[in-house]
């Protein structure tokens, strides 16, 4: 069924027999309020409801996540479909399905969250705990307020959308917001989801702990650099519960899942799979092989000097070719990894070596070189803040190949024209897709360039 709005019908519905099924209802219709969110157990389904939106082929575990690196420079296209090719050359098109496909899914994700905060709070049940309640709430902002930063990295202005959609018209003419506004957005969902929160430790779903990662990267893409120390730190220090793992491919090989080394992970089972995979692994493993690394990649992973032991991310099939292998499992059960450890070590890094003092370089340098030393490599030889700036830049290309960072760590740090030779700067935000358009025309002016 084709769902026509860019905010798309998503009404939970509940059947009389089990609190587990979600149905997706014709647009034109709406459910009563007593038939989807209205107790305790009703309240914790329509949660799951939000993570499996999260979850789904068009967010997390395929579509949204390709075009953070497919823009990029470390994968190649092996396929025939062209809308793929015009994320690799940077020409995408405002018919593109992927973005399309990316965008609904992520309006999806809000709509489901929107539902759940208008509700739960009326909720009336005496096994309802006010800690229970305060904890599904907060989830569903940190959810929330990570799809409005997504939507913000990518396309720029969006709309913003924060109550339940109930008719396919609620929200024609709404228009976009300035991307100023939707990053704003997303930091109050994040500001109101923490106190709601408890500061324990889950790999699975949101806690205080994951809304303060979030918040790292959050303020790295403000520029914003104190506060993105001091949020990396808070994670960083509870070494307890986050390290990094060794060698680098205990985080994901051997079946592992939920080891120290995440901070938020998605899980998947033999009954909700992660299509993922199957885009990765080679004809002989049962996949396509559709995105492979690229020969600069494959290069850099596997010299010593670069790569160390994260090598372990290349294999070459029994045609000689090299293929990713951070997504292997059969089923696909692979987890999606949102935030990794390292990952805050990097932001530090990169928030210190802006901030430029010697004590401050030397604490990027330190950050810097536990992910190198975690990986087998030497200490940097980095020593100017520019140097050091270009080293993490390099690590967290490597680090994090195969997951969605690169073009917008690019982008971010107003490196990708330079890099990936993009002449023209509008580039540097995807179109809103021209299907959406035609059903709203008030989200005209498209971003420039488009």
């Amino acid at each position: 069924m084709k769902i026509k709005t860019y905010i798309t019908l998503f009404i939970i519905s509940l059947s009389a027999v089990s609190c587990q099924k979600y149905l997706d209802v014709e647009p034109q219709a709406s459910v009563p309020d007593d038939q989807t969110i209205f107790d305790r157990a009703s309240s914790q389904s329509a949660l799951n409801g939000v993570y499996s939106s999260l979850a789904s082929g068009g967010y997390y575990s395929t579509t949204f996540q390709s075009i953070g690196y497919l823009s990029g420079d470390n994968i190649q296209w092996t396929g025939s479909q062209s809308q793929v090719q015009e994320l690799i050359n940077h020409n995408v098109s405002t018919g593109n399905a992927t973005i399309s496909g990316a965008w609904v899914a992520i309006y999806q994700t809000i709509n489901r969250a929107n539902n759940l905060i208008a509700k739960v709070p009326e909720v009336q049940d005496a096994a309802f705990t006010e800690t229970e309640r305060n904890r599904i709430l907060g989830e569903a902002y940190f959810i929330r307020g990570l799809a409005y930063f997504d939507l913000a990295r990518t396309w720029g202005g969006a709309p913003i959308v924060t109550k339940p959609t109930v008719l396919a018209s609620d929200n024609i003419g709404l228009g976009r917001r300035p991307a100023t506004e939707v990053y704003a957005q997303a930091l109050n969902d994040l500001n109101t989801a923490e106190p709601l929160l408890t500061e324990t430790t889950d790999r699975f779903k949101a806690t205080r702990k994951t809304v303060w990662a979030l918040k790292a990267r959050f303020y790295l893409y403000q520029k914003d650099w104190a506060k993105a120390e001091e949020y990396a730190t808070k994670v960083i220090s509870d070494t307890k519960n986050y390290t990094l793992v060794r060698p680098y491919s205990a985080f994901f090989a051997n079946d592992a899942r939920g080891t120290q080394e995440s901070v938020f992970e998605i899980f998947y089972s033999a009954t909700e799979l992660n299509s993922h995979r199957n885009q990765w692994q080679p004809q002989t493993n049962g996949g396509t092989r559709q995105w492979a690394p690229n020969d600069a990649f494959v290069a850099l992973v596997n010299k010593a000097d670069s790569g160390g032991n994260r090598s372990v991310l290349v294999v070459k099939d029994n045609q000689n070719r090299w293929y990713g292998n951070l997504y292997y499992r059969n089923p696909a059960t692979d987890p999606s990894f949102v935030i990794r450890i390292a990952e805050l070590y990097l932001i530090r890094a990169e928030a210190r070596a802006h901030r430029g003092s010697a004590a401050d370089l030397d604490g990027a340098r330190a950050d810097l070189d536990a992910v190198r030393d975690r990986a087998g490599l030497a200490a940097t030889t980095s020593t100017t803040q520019g140097a050091i700036l270009l080293s993490i830049e390099q690590e967290r290309r490597i680090e994090f190949a195969l997951e969605p960072h690169r073009w917008f760590d690019l982008v971010r740090t107003g490196r990708a024209q330079a890099v990936l030779k993009i002449a023209d700067p509008s580039k540097l935000l995807l179109p809103v897709p021209q299907e959406q358009i035609q059903i709203d025309p008030s989200l005209l002016p498209n971003n420039p360039g488009y």
